[in-house]
C-alpha cells in the first residue's frame, strides 16, 4: 500500500482506533480495525527460532510455544564470520514465518558485550560494534527477503539484566557512537529492518522509550530508519511522551490505559494530532508491507531446517585448543564424558527460549559408528561432586583411548533477567575435568556455554572445543567437528581473559544502585586488552583449524587518498595444509599518531573463504572515511585526522600477519574555540594563529618569558627542550604574571583576533 493510500486511511480512522493502533491488542498482535480493512498483525520472539505461542502469552519463556527449530544464538552465529551462512539462517526463518502466520520476529540483538557476566550474552554477538553490525545486517537481509519484518534490538545501551528496567546507563558521547550505536547504524542503514526494539534502561537520564534524541534525532534523522518503534515488553513509563519522542507502539497492550490518556493528550492539545497519525502511519506501512507479501503457501518443514541448523551449527564451533589430538579416528576408543554429551546445553533462557521439535545429541550422532562409551560424570541441578557419577566417568576415562568431556554453564548460570555472579563453571565441573586429566593424557573439553569462563584446568587438557550454544543440532556438529567430518572454521567474536578482574568494565559493571556508569569508554574487550598489552587466555578473532593457511601479497591501490576516497585492498590466501578448509581473513586499521586517545587496532572489515588444499584465492576489501575515522565531540560527527594508517591483516587482533602503510589527508578542518587559557603550544597546532602570537611575543608585548628572567647560570643548564615544555603549556594570560606590556583586556582581544580566523 502507497504513503498516499495509507495517509488516506489513517483519515478515516477515529481518534480511538488511532490511539488503540499504538498499543498491542494482546501480548503478540496490533490491533485490528475491520470496518477499515486493517487486519492484526502477529509479531514473535526470535532471534535464533521462532518462539510463536499460541495461547497464554508470556515474554520470559515459561509459557509453551509452538513446536519449532532452535539455531545457534548469537553468541556461536557471531563466531561464524560469514555473512552467507547467517543470511541463509534468515531466510530459513523468514519462511519458517510466513508458514505460521508472523509478520515479525523480533531480532536480532546486536548490544555489545561490555562484560563477560551479563546473563544475556548468549543472544548478542560480540565485544565489537562492526562485527555485530554486520551479523545482524546478514540475519535481517535474509530473513526480510522473504516478506517478514525484523526488530533489532535491545536500543541502547542494554549491556546487563541487572536492574535493567529502571538502570541509568550513564556513557559519553564518544563512547556511545563509537562503540553502543554503531551496532545499530550499520544494519538500520544498509538493511532497512522493519522495526526496531527500545529497551528497557535510561541512557544518561532519559529511558530509551521517551529519548527523542536516539528515537528520532539518531534513528529517523540521521540514519533514514523509516519502519516503527516498538518497546520492549514493558518499557513504556510515560505514553505520551514516549509517543512525542518516536515510539510508535507500546507491547503489549496496556488493557486500554494508556490508549485513554493518548486520547486525551489530543483532546487537551497537550499532543499534536499529527505525531499520533504519523506514529499509526508507520505501523500500518509495516502491516500491510507483510499482508500484501503474504506467501500463503509456504511450508515449516521442521526436518530440513533442523539440517541447516546442524550446517549453521558446523561453522559456529571454535577450536581453542589442539596438541595433536584432533580430529579423532573412527578407530580409536572414545569415552563422552559429562551430562551434556548426552543431552546438550543448547540454547538459553528467557524471551529466546524455542520449544524444539528434536534435539541431537552429541552421544546420539556417534551411535553406530563410532567405539563411544559414555559416563554422565556430574548432575547440573546444583553444583555438587556426585562421587559415584565421578568416579564412573574417571574409570571410563582410564579405559579409552582418548576422553571427552561434555561441560559448559547449566541454565540456571546464564539466562535473560539476571545477570552472572563470576565467570568460573561450576566446580564439580572443573573437578571432573582435572580428575579425567589425570588418568587420560588425550583428553578434550567441549564446551556450552554462552558466554566466556575461566578454564583453570586449561593446561591439563591437550584440546578444548568451544561449542557455544549451538542450537538443537549441536550434537551432530560437533561430532562432524571431533571426527574431522568438517574442518573448524570459527572463530572468537569476543576475548576470553584469563579472569574476571581483568575485563575492563570489572570496576563499574552493575554500577551503584540504578547507577551504571561505563568508565572504561570506548576500550571494550580487545580495545582495552591490547592497549593494556595484557595476557588473555584467547584474543578476539583465534580460533584454530585443522589445515594451515598463508597470508601474502598484501596490496593497496593507493599509498595517499583523501578522506573522501575509497582503498581497495587485497590479499592472497592459500591453503599450506592437506584437509580443505576456511579461513576468517581479518583487517585491522591502527592510527600511528593522533591528537585524541584511540585503541592500537579495530576490526574494519573481515571476510570467510573457503580453499582446497594447495588452492589460493585473493580477498579484496573496499575501505572508506569510517575505517579511519574516529567520533568527534567537538563537531558531533565522524573525523579522520591527517595522518599515516597501518593496513592490518590478521588471523586473530592478536596474530597479525602482514601490514602496509597509507597516508590519508583529511578534508575537514577541526573549528577550535581560543580562550584567556589557550596553551601557547596549542596556537603553534595552527600556523595562521601562531603567527599573531609570534609577532606579539617579538614585540615585547608578552614581556620576557620566565626561562628569560633566570640567571646565566640557569640559562645554561636549561636545555631549549626544557624551555619549549615550559611554554607550550602557557596559557595565553600568563605573561601578565610575568611583566609584559599586557594586560587580560589586551588578551581578550588577542582571543578574538584568533578565534575570527576561525569563522
Amino acid at each position: 500500500m502507497t504513503a498516499d493510500k495509507i495517509k488516506e486511511l489513517v483519515a478515516q480512522m477515529t481518534l480511538e482506533e488511532k490511539a488503540a493502533m499504538c498499543s498491542g491488542a494482546d501480548f503478540w498482535h496490533t490491533e485490528a480495525v475491520e470496518r477499515l480493512g486493517i487486519p492484526a498483525s502477529m509479531v514473535s520472539d526470535g532471534p535464533h527460532g521462532l518462539r510463536k505461542q499460541e495461547q497464554e502469552g508470556d515474554h520470559l519463556g515459561v509459557n509453551d510455544s509452538i513446536k519449532a527449530v532452535c539455531f545457534p544464538a548469537g553468541c556461536g552465529t557471531a563466531a561464524s564470520f560469514n555473512r552467507e551462512l547467517i543470511r541463509e539462517m534468515g531466510e530459513t526463518l523468514g519462511n519458517e514465518c510466513q508458514a505460521e502466520g508472523v509478520s515479525v520476529i523480533l531480532g536480532p540483538a546486536v548490544n555489545i558485550k561490555r562484560s563477560p557476566l551479563c546473563g544475556r550474552n548468549f543472544e548478542y554477538y560480540s565485544e565489537d560494534p562492526f562485527l555485530a553490525g554486520e551479523m545482524a545486517g546478514a540475519l535481517i537481509h535474509g530473513v526480510q527477503s522473504k516478506h517478514v519484518g525484523t526488530s533489532i534490538k535491545h536500543f541502547l545501551a542494554n549491556n546487563q539484566e541487572t536492574r535493567r528496567m529502571s538502570c541509568d546507563s550513564r556513557v559519553d558521547e564518544r563512547t556511545l557512537h563509537e562503540i553502543y550505536l554503531a551496532a545499530f547504524e550499520g544494519p538500520v542503514k544498509k538493511e532497512k529492518p522493519w522495526t526496531v526494539m527500545c529497551s528497557y534502561n535510561k541512557i544518561n537520564g532519559t529511558y530509551a522509550a521517551q529519548n527523542h534524541q536516539y528515537l528520532t534525532e539518531t534513528l529517523r534523522d540521521q540514519w533514514g530508519f523509516d519502519g516503527y518503534v516498538m518497546s520492549d515488553w514493558g518499557a513504556v513509563n510515560s505514553r505520551v511522551e514516549d509517543l512525542k519522542a518516536g515510539l510508535d507502539l507500546e507491547m503489549p497492550g496496556s488493557f486500554g490505559a494508556n490508549d485513554k490518556m493518548i486520547e486525551g493528550a489530543v483532546l487537551s492539545g497537550e499532543l499534536e494530532e499529527s505525531v499520533l497519525d504519523t506514529a499509526v502511519e508507520r505501523i500500518l506501512n509495516i502491516v500491510f508491507r507483510y499482508e500484501e507479501n503474504r506467501d500463503r503457501a509456504a511450508v515449516f518443514d521442521r526436518d530440513k531446517d533442523h539440517e541447516t541448523a546442524r550446517r549453521v551449527a558446523e561453522e559456529t564451533i571454535v577450536l581453542l585448543k589442539n596438541d595433536g589430538v584432533l580430529p579423532l579416528s573412527e578407530k580409536q576408543k572414545v569415552a563422552f564424558i559429562g551430562k551434556y554429551a548426552k543431552t546438550p546445553r543448547y540454547q538459553g533462557g528467557g524471551s529466546s527460549h524455542i520449544n524444539s521439535h528434536k534435539v541431537t545429541s552429541a552421544l546420539e550422532a556417534a551411535s553406530g559408528g563410532y567405539d563411544i562409551v559414555y559416563a554422565q560424570g556430574f548432575d547440573d541441578a546444583e553444583d555438587r561432586t556426585d562421587e559415584k557419577l565421578l568416579a564412573e566417568a574417571v574409570e571410563a576415562a582410564r579405559n579409552a583411548e582418548v576422553a571427552v568431556i561434555f561441560a559448559g554453564l547449566p541454565d540456571k548460570f546464564e539466562s535473560e533477567g539476571y545477570d552472572r555472579k563470576h565467570m568460573s563453571m561450576p566446580d564439580c565441573q572443573n573437578e571432573l575435568i582435572e580428575k579425567v586429566a589425570a588418568v587420560q593424557p588425550n583428553t578434550i573439553v567441549v564446551l556450552h556455554n554462552g558466554s566466556p569462563v575461566e578454564m583453570p584446568w586449561i593446561g591439563q587438557v591437550k584440546g578444548v572445543v568451544e561449542a557455544y550454544l549451538g542450537g538443537q543440532a549441536v550434537g551432530g556438529a560437533v561430532c562432524d567437528i571431533l571426527f574431522g567430518k568438517v574442518n573448524p572454521s570459527a572463530k572468537l567474536p569476543e576475548t576470553f581473559p584469563l579472569k574476571l578482574e581483568d575485563n575492563p568494565s570489572y570496576l563499574s559493571y552493575i554500577g551503584e544502585g540504578d547507577m551504571v556508569e561505563y568508565r572504561e569508554g570506548i576500550f571494550v574487550g580487545y580495545r582495552y586488552y591490547d592497549k593494556k598489552k595484557m595476557d588473555v587466555l584467547f584474543p578476539f578473532g583465534y580460533g584454530l583449524s585443522y589445515t594451515t593457511f598463508d597470508y601474502s601479497n598484501l596490496r593497496l591501490d593507493k599509498d595517499k587518498m583523501k578522506d573522501t576516497d575509497t582503498l581497495r585492498v587485497t590479499v592472497d590466501v592459500t591453503n599450506t595444509g592437506g584437509m580443505a578448509g576456511k579461513e576468517i581473513v581479518q583487517l585491522y586499521v591502527a592510527d600511528r599518531e593522533s591528537t585524541v586517545i584511540r585503541p592500537v587496532k579495530e576490526l574494519r572489515d573481515f571476510a570467510k573463504v573457503e580453499l582446497q588444499p594447495g588452492e589460493t584465492k585473493t580477498v579484496t576489501f573496499t575501505l572508506d572515511k569510517r575505517a579511519f575515522a574516529y567520533y568527534s565531540v567537538r563537531i558531533h560527527d565522524w573525523h579522520v585526522e591527517t595522518g599515516e594508517f597501518d593496513i592490518l591483516i590478521g588471523r586473530s587482533s592478536r596474530d597479525i600477519v602482514l601490514s602496509k602503510t597509507v597516508t590519508v589527508e583529511s578534508t575537514v578542518r577541526l573549528p577550535f574555540v581560543y580562550t584567556t587559557d589557550t596553551t601557547l603550544g596549542d596556537v603553534k597546532k595552527d600556523p595562521k594563529a601562531w603567527a599573531i602570537v609570534e609577532d606579539l611575543m617579538k614585540g615585547g608585548m608578552f614581556g620576557e618569558a620566565p626561562e628569560q628572567q633566570e640567571s646565566d647560570a640557569a640559562k645554561e643548564a636549561m636545555s631549549q627542550e626544557m624551555a619549549d615544555s615550559m611554554t607550550e603549556y602557557m596559557p595565553l594570560r600568563g605573561p601578565i604574571s610575568f611583566g609584559g606590556h599586557i594586560t587580560m583586556a589586551d588578551v581578550q582581544a588577542l582571543v578574538d583576533k584568533l578565534n575570527a580566523l576561525e569563522e
